[in-house]
């Protein structure tokens, strides 16, 4: 499962569905992710790819401290 969390809203996108799986390189997954929102690529460029022990993906924004 691919949980993405997108301007303030989350959807949970099967892998399969998206050509996506974990070993597959940041970049890659951003891409087909953005293709699946239908949004441009580039609206990912801040976003980070977490990758959970049981093979779930996060995209989420990158956190900024201070």
């Amino acid at each position: 499962m691919i949980h993405v969390r997108y301007e303030g809203r989350s959807f949970d996108v099967n892998e399969a569905r998206v050509n996506v799986h974990a070993e597959l390189p940041d970049e890659k997954i951003k891409e087909q992710v953005a293709r699946h929102l239908d949004v441009a690529r580039q609206r990912f460029d801040n976003y980070v790819v977490d990758r959970a022990p049981n093979g779930d993906l996060v995209i989420r924004p990158e956190a900024v401290y201070g």
